[in-house]
């Protein structure tokens, strides 16, 4: 097992045996110090100069190999000799201790997380920087590779997933130093899949954690059950006019624009400038609950009333019933009027939409789509991508399998609704109209 010395045990290099000795340590609660050391052998006692316990090393002959020959395993020194914080949990034992909790990649422990687990396993208090640093070590081991070596990986990387995911759509672009810049990936499902999907897109930025920060963007829409469906993420430096336009031309080029199409979002200014440049014939919808979090700052109201009336108005879906909501709402709330108005009534409201928005009025999709990669969002690029890419496999595998399993044309989602209306129908007493025309 790791971490145990005993007389006559191999090692593969010295590393190893280094690592295997700092844990044993660790666990042992006590410190050692290097006594001698060279490229033929190594010696090393216990920090407390009256303890008796020491392990010599030497390397064996015309190899890398490392042997312990000797292993005084008894200390005597004070068992008052402890302390919590010790010199051996370096970042890269820290990285040796906890890369075995990494079974799955995508699997992300935080610093914090890093802290507890040492401190609970081991009884050792790391700082938040050394808990950092060993987390990296970690990802190194793992082959997840640093920061660095996860960009000059992502070539490769996409390579291989277009000719494993043919009729997928990749765009890397990089500056003119040949350093990254944009990413785009939508893969052959998402690509089939959205012909059967309504034409409404909803569309979100979230940061990325890692070394180099970073803006993911992403495009979802929903499907035929009502689940999230995933077109195309993107990468980016920041939130900004350039990396929106970037990412919506890839999305309409891979995805076509027609009259129907609707994109739903934040009034981010960014993306509005950037779906007016991609999209100029598709119409732009803001989602309701952001425009509500505006109203009620701009107005400073906590009244549940205002809440209740702006997403009936919202939601209505015809002008009369509208007209009756906003009236109210603009009566409880002096200004709202003017203020919901200059926004454009047809950007956040279902009566004067010009465009269908179904039941697609917030960008909630988007922002469920991001909280499920929040852990992984703080790997290193290629790691991430890939994670997305197994997420999206999953996720199409198990409705495909599900959909070959349906006996209908219709969705297992629209089988349910319709055979809930259908039992509440039967309970009702029909009434027979007679209807009449001018020349009866």
């Amino acid at each position: 097992m790791l971490g145990d010395i005993e007389e006559n045990r191999v090692f593969r290099s010295k590393k190893e045996l280094m690592t295997c000795l700092s844990i044993m340590s660790m666990r042992k609660k006590f410190q050692y110090k290097v006594f001698k050391s060279n490229t033929s052998f190594i010696v090393v006692r216990c920090v407390h100069p009256s303890c008796s316990w020491r392990v010599r090393a030497n390397k064996l002959i015309e190899s890398e190999y490392w042997m312990v020959t000797k292993h005084v395993n008894k200390h005597t020194c004070p068992t008052d000799f402890k302390t919590t914080r010790r010199r051996q949990a370096t970042s890269w034992v820290v990285g040796e201790c906890i890369k075995r909790r990494f079974i799955n990649p995508g699997r992300v422990f935080r610093p914090r997380d890093v802290m507890d687990d040492m401190k609970q396993r081991y009884g050792v208090e790391l700082s938040y920087s050394v808990a950092w640093r060993g987390r990296e070590c970690a990802y190194e081991n793992l082959r997840l590779g640093t920061p660095e070596q996860s960009y000059n990986l992502l070539p490769g990387y996409l390579h291989m997933l277009m000719q494993t995911n043919p009729g997928s759509v990749v765009n890397l672009e990089v500056t003119d130093g040949n350093k990254f810049q944009y990413l785009f990936i939508a893969f052959a499902a998402s690509i089939q899949g959205f012909s059967y999907c309504r034409p409404v897109i909803s569309i979100d930025a979230t940061h990325l954690k890692g070394k180099y920060r970073g803006v993911l963007f992403t495009a979802v829409c929903h499907d035929a059950n009502q689940q999230i469906f995933p077109l195309a993420i993107g990468v980016g430096d920041s939130e900004n006019d350039a990396a929106w336009t970037w990412f919506l031309k890839r999305v309409k080029d891979v995805f076509g624009e027609n009259p129907a199409l609707v994109i739903v979002s934040d009034r981010h200014r960014s993306i509005r400038s950037a779906v007016e440049e991609a999209f100029p014939r598709a119409f732009h919808g803001i989602c309701i609950y952001h425009l509500l979090n505006n109203l009620k700052t701009k107005f400073k109201s906590k009244n549940k009333e205002l809440e209740q009336h702006y997403i009936a108005a919202a939601k209505a879906y015809n002008l009369q019933e509208f007209h009756v909501l906003f009236y109210t709402l603009c009566s409880a709330v002096p200004g709202a009027k003017e203020y919901l108005e200059s926004v454009g009534l047809d950007r956040w409201t279902r009566s004067h939409a010009p465009c269908r928005r179904y039941n697609i009025m917030t960008t909630n999709i988007s922002e469920s789509f991001n909280a499920v990669l929040v852990k992984v969002r703080e790997l290193p690029i290629t790691a991430f991508v890939n994670e997305v890419r197994l997420l999206c496999q999953r996720w199409f595998q198990q409705r495909r399998t599900k959909a070959n399993g349906c006996s209908s044309r219709m969705s297992t989602d629209v089988e349910n609704k319709l055979e809930q209306r259908r039992d509440r129908a039967q309970t009702m007493d029909s009434l027979v109209y007679l209807v009449c025309c001018s020349s009866c």
